[in-house]
């Protein structure tokens, strides 16, 4: 990830029209405290940007060739979601577009106003889960870890006593049923979203958390991200499997095959013979 000024809203500009692309950035370039990381002329360079920037906030069109610019939200990372301010054409996706909690929805041609009015949102936004969002997060995730409810975690936070210690298992809420998966039982996750898949003993538990959130509850030296989506249980490795692409595939018990991306080869080297 690009390293940027964490005071300055860092932004990307989304539309497949050129002219529309350049004449949002000239007027961005114009705000203080405001950092146009990048402009993409299609969904797919968006998600690239996205992935490497993390942006604060992208400004996006709706209707683009190839992915529609609600195909892109669905597309991103839980945990890197940017605000979201569509610019559109047509007035008609307004609806949709705040179902997705977007931050805004501007119809072109932009109000120099409702451009400076998105701006201001954008930018309370980012204050607001920095100063209460962080807390809500560590919050969820020692009530997912501990099973202890909120007030409880309060009590014990206010009194300073340790909240956990590496979990045994993982909490899993699913409506109003609690699942207690044993960490030794599990043999992979993937990301699925704002959700993540944990495997285990030939099951599926939906969890509702992010990929960073669980790396940070798992055991390092067992539990390892081999993928952006993805994070396995290196004991169940059974051999690494090579393609003629340069693609890598970690083979579990059972035969289920993995992609390893090439930049977290080096989690699993031990698993290579020289």
């Amino acid at each position: 990830m690009k390293e940027t000024n964490s005071k300055k809203l860092t932004v990307i500009i989304v539309d497949d029209e050129e002219l529309a692309r350049r004449g949002l950035a000239m007027r961005l370039e114009e705000v203080s405290g405001l950092e146009i990381l990048e402009q993409c002329q299609n969904a797919r360079e968006a998600l690239d940007a996205i992935n490497k920037h993390e942006p604060d906030l992208a400004f996006l069109d709706i209707q683009m060739p190839g992915m529609s610019g609600f195909e892109l939200i669905g597309e991103i990372q839980g945990d890197i979601m940017p605000m979201i301010v569509f610019v559109t054409a047509f007035d008609e996706f307004a609806v949709a577009a705040f179902n997705v909690h977007a931050v805004d929805y501007l119809l072109k041609p932009v109000e120099s106003d409702r451009l400076k009015e998105a701006i201001n949102k954008a930018q309370q936004l980012k204050i607001q889960r920095k100063t209460l969002g962080e807390k809500q997060k560590l919050l969820e995730l020692a009530v997912s870890l501990t099973g202890k409810s909120s007030d409880a975690i309060g009590v014990l936070l206010e009194s300073g006593e340790d909240l956990v210690e590496q979990p045994d298992q993982l909490a899993i809420k699913d409506g109003t049923t609690l699942t207690l998966v044993p960490v030794k039982d599990i043999d992979w996750i993937d990301a699925a979203g704002d959700y993540m898949c944990v495997h285990a003993k030939g099951e599926t538990h939906i969890m509702r958390t992010t990929m960073k959130e669980l790396e940070a509850r798992l055991a390092p030296s067992i539990f390892q991200r081999v993928h952006r989506s993805t994070i396995v249980n290196l004991l169940r490795v059974e051999k690494i499997s090579s393609h003629i692409n340069g693609e890598f595939h970690l083979i579990l018990n059972g035969g289920i095959s993995l992609k390893m991306s090439r930049s977290y080869k080096n989690k699993v080297k031990h698993f290579f013979r020289e």
